[in-house]
């Protein structure tokens, strides 16, 4: 795997830390080269994750190289088989993302309203995924599934998981996610306004398309 790919994960793994959307040891990353991916590995604070210290896997999730990868690579190998224009896949447990998929009564097929144009923009559309207990590969096919709809994914009771064309577009797209679902959080019960569907036609036009 390359250096530069190494350096990338390294890079948006401790900016990840810095703008507190993850905590302690959770969250982990993607890159694809090929037919291999590089993640990082289990036990691992993203504050501490090393270029030279990162796990190489195959696309069927078999550990090929480093120390043992984290028990949620499947999870961004499950979407990169199904996703072939994405080679980076961020998955957090921000806060306010993680706190709508613990509310009930939500539309797994529209969990969060496109309250914004940025996140009709980099999010577009938004599945929410039933619970399955953290490295439960048992969620591969309903992750498969849902990333055939949609390069985001909210996973119940957890957290966020997001494919981009590279790691920096996986990255904004997770934050305009943490972002919009604060708003919701704080609008919950007010009556709001959602853009319009043709209002995010609009936005997902080839010249102001920004998500896989």
């Amino acid at each position: 795997m390359s250096a530069e790919a190494r350096r990338a994960i390294e890079r948006v793994a401790h900016s990840i830390h810095r703008r507190g959307l993850t905590h302690g040891r959770t969250g982990n990353l993607a890159v694809r080269e090929g037919e291999r991916v590089l993640v990082t590995p289990t036990g691992v604070s993203l504050a501490d994750i090393d270029a030279d210290g990162l796990s190489v896997v195959a696309l069927d999730g078999t550990h090929i190289d480093g120390p043992p990868p984290t028990k949620e690579a499947f999870l961004h190998v499950a979407m990169l088989r199904v996703r072939p224009e994405a080679h980076a896949v961020v998955h957090t447990h921000s806060v306010h993302s993680a706190a709508v998929s613990c509310l009930s009564g939500i539309d797994a097929d529209d969990p969060i309203p496109p309250l914004t144009a940025y996140y009709g923009m980099r999010i577009g559309t938004l599945r929410m995924l039933p619970y399955f207990a953290p490295g439960d590969p048992a969620a591969t096919s309903a992750v498969e599934e849902a990333a055939r709809a949609s390069h985001a994914l909210l996973l119940r009771n957890h957290g966020p998981v997001v494919a981009g064309v590279d790691l920096d577009a996986a990255l904004d797209a997770v934050e305009e996610l943490e972002h919009t679902a604060q708003l919701f959080l704080l609008t919950r019960g007010l009556a709001t306004a959602p853009l319009t569907p043709a209002q995010l036609s609009a936005l997902a036009a080839p010249s102001g398309r920004t998500h896989p």
